[in-house]
């Protein structure tokens, strides 16, 4: 059957590969403009089980009734056009999308969303008809069709491995998104078209016009912008993100993704951005004064982005040693070409925040963790096992930060993230993001390494020796802060008269490694907003183009 069949086989195994490498593409399709969350997964792998499902059965249905080799060549010639032209045609609704995000404004989303899905429906189900559509042209006999199709699904799945790793770790990062739907659909194509001459010359010659037409996209659509926005100066695709650099005036800011949140600023004209990056700068201040800047004497970033936190630091406490860890190196890359981010003293390194703590031995005397992939925090690094592995690398008056989001009124991640901090630390404090002005911001969880006070910020202000970090500690004596008790169930103690109302709550039952249900308290407060009104939460980081 092998020799037999050697180009029904190969057409199943690149249909296989084709398959799954649409549905990794896709991802990446939505990913700058839906974000890369839990939920837009679920919708995109179980609408693309359902058209492979359906195709199956048509597949089946069409073979029994037409069982020639020229049809199912001609599916799939179809199938690979179709592939080809999804980037193109959704452009126009993805870009429809963007002022939905802009405005959330519910409808356009879902209904761009659902009409980029629905842009799948048709060559994914003409990819599930060539299986069954191959098995009943490979059965000879009834005896052998048990092998018959073992086979050909054993390579239909063969070819779906590659396809699964194959635009992750080759295509996407080298050429693009768009041109991996290209690759994909021009393989396709020649794979379908070559058995379609074996078999039809002359009905061959009638489709390639297909091919010619899919070698005209890649060429038409060379340096074309993902998302185009006036302020974009450049943008890339990694084999995490989708990495936007836009600027505003003498402003650098970095984008990720759909674009609601902004990772990174880099102004060369000022140290401070005005963001929640600011009061990462006062968390060593909570230790018991007297405290000064010649106490800290390393950093650890867990969430480098483009490098503001690192820059800030270096420019305020001196060339201290300081570990960035960013698990896009490409982020990286683009923070030392937009960011300045060349700090001599700073190491950059690629890798996943929990993995490096695993391999480090080192101490440190403050550690920022803020990685958001956004709306979210990656689960793991908000867990009771996270926690004490971060404790377990800071010094004897070492202090940890963790950046959240909230609205005005909810602070459900914050409080999740408190609770199970209390678990860990004696000191667990929360500094709310001074209002700009709307519903949504950020807050700073601070826990300490030994026992603390809130008032330690204020009574350390008059050891503070660097008129910038002065100019922070006192914003921050402006903002609501807090400081986290868990018994009698009261979670937050206002910790001067500054602080606004913020209702109090019972410490939720800490996340761990076996339960972190992070995405569903984003989920709810997102379900709460659009049953109360109220603003939805920003995502890493509070400015907003």
């Amino acid at each position: 059957m092998l020799r037999r069949n050697g180009g029904l086989l190969l057409l199943v195994f690149i249909a296989g590969m084709t398959g799954l490498g649409v549905e990794l593409a896709a991802a990446r399709l939505l990913d700058p403009f839906f974000g890369n969350s839990i939920v837009v997964w679920a919708n995109l792998i179980g609408l693309v089980l359902i058209y492979f499902s359906l195709g199956y059965w048509i597949g089946g249905r069409w073979a029994d009734r037409d069982p020639r080799e020229t049809t199912l060549y001609q599916i799939a010639a179809w199938a690979a056009l179709g592939v080809g032209m999804i980037p193109l045609i959704a452009a126009p609704i993805l870009h429809w999308s963007v002022h939905g995000l802009v405005h959330f404004n519910v409808g356009i989303l879902l209904s761009s969303f659902i009409g980029v899905l629905v842009l799948f429906s048709a060559p994914i189900t003409l990819l599930g008809c060539i299986s069954p559509f191959a098995i009943r042209l490979a059965v000879r006999d009834v005896q052998h069709s048990g092998n018959v199709a073992g086979s050909i699904y054993a390579l239909s799945t063969i070819g779906s491995i590659l396809g699964t790793f194959l635009p992750v770790l080759v295509l996407v990062p080298n050429i693009g998104t768009r041109r991996t739907f290209l690759f994909f659909s021009l393989t396709l194509l020649v794979v379908s078209l070559t058995n379609l001459w074996r078999c039809s010359p002359r009905l061959a010659l009638r489709y390639l016009w297909m091919p010619v037409l899919i070698v005209l996209s890649a060429f038409f659509w060379h340096a074309r912008p993902i998302r185009a926005e006036a302020e974009t100066v450049y943008e890339t695709e990694s084999m995490y993100n989708y990495i936007q650099v836009s600027r505003s005036g003498d402003e650098y800011w970095l984008q990720l993704n759909e674009g609601l949140g902004i990772h990174s600023v880099y102004n060369p004209h000022t140290v401070l951005s005005g963001g929640i990056w600011d009061y990462f700068l006062v968390v060593p201040y909570f230790n018991p004064p007297p405290y000064t800047a010649d106490h800290v004497h390393n950093l650890l970033l867990i969430g480098l982005a483009a490098g503001t936190v690192s820059t800030q630091y270096t420019a305020i406490y001196g060339a201290i040693p300081i570990d960035g860890v960013e698990i896009d190196p490409v982020i990286i890359e683009v923070g030392r070409r937009w960011f300045a981010m060349n700090q001599p003293n700073l190491n950059a390194v690629a890798a996943d925040g929990r993995h490096y703590l695993s391999t480090s031995g080192k101490r440190y005397s403050v550690i920022v963790v803020d990685a958001y992939r956004p709306p979210y925090i990656p689960f793991h690094l908000t867990t009771l096992e996270f926690f004490q592995q971060v404790r377990d690398h800071l010094t004897q008056d070492g202090v940890v930060a963790i950046n959240a989001a909230r609205t005005e009124t909810d602070y459900a991640l914050v409080n999740a993230l408190a609770s199970t901090l209390k678990d860990v630390f004696p000191s667990v404090f929360v500094l709310d993001e001074p209002g700009l002005g709307r519903f949504t911001g950020n807050s700073l969880v601070i826990a300490t390494q030994q026992p603390a006070h809130a008032s330690n910020l204020e009574a350390n202000i008059a050891w503070m020796d660097h008129t910038l970090l002065r100019e922070v500690a006192t914003r921050s004596l402006t903002a609501p802060l807090w400081e986290v008790r868990c018994a009698d169930d009261v979670v937050w103690v206002p910790a001067s008269s500054a602080a606004t109302f913020v209702p109090v709550e019972a410490c939720t039952t800490p996340f761990t490694d076996d339960w972190a249900p992070v995405e569903q308290v984003v989920h709810a407060l997102i379900l709460r907003y659009l049953l109360g009104g109220e603003a939805l939460p920003e995502t890493d980081d509070s400015l907003q183009p």
